[in-house]
């Protein structure tokens, strides 16, 4: 009884807060702090928003209810304490190719997509974020494009 109180215990850190499986140079944190960013961009997190953001890093990083909530606080904080998009956006240049930086950019448009009108704001954010990735404009409008129309049913096969 003894030792599995004191691991329960060890599992925790010194400020009694239950130690991060997402480290700070974890690409996952930043690419959530990203769309954490793109969700906040227009002043408020509607539901449905906070719900896409669930879903797409759920689905995106392969993790479970419990490990999305802990990746979606810690981005969270990360966001708010943020200076600029550069630190996560030279971290996600470090750790993804050049697919992996266009689906970036892709999931930050279905976020801003989320409540059908795509403010200045979000446009703007995506455009910088897109720049510093190396994502080209081209492929930016390409993939502002594909989301619109999966979103209205018109998408192409």
């Amino acid at each position: 009884m003894f030792n599995s109180l004191r691991k329960l215990i060890s599992e925790f850190g010194e400020d009694g807060k239950h130690p991060s499986r997402f480290e700070d140079n974890d690409y996952r944190l930043a690419a959530a702090a990203l769309l954490v960013h793109a969700a906040a961009i227009d002043g408020s997190v509607s539901d449905a928003a906070r719900d896409k953001l669930h879903i797409l890093i759920k689905q995106r990083f392969n993790l479970d209810d419990g490990a999305t909530d802990e990746l979606l606080a810690e981005a969270t904080e990360a966001e708010q304490k943020a200076i600029d998009l550069y630190q996560f956006t030279a971290r996600l240049n470090r750790s993804l190719d050049e697919a992996g930086r266009a689906r970036m950019v892709e999931m930050m448009w279905q976020i801003a997509f989320t409540d059908g009108v795509v403010t200045e704001f979000e446009d703007n954010l995506i455009w910088r974020a897109a720049d510093l990735l190396g994502v080209s404009q081209g492929e930016r409008i390409a993939l502002r494009e594909q989301v619109s129309a999966s979103r209205t049913g018109d998408a192409k096969p």
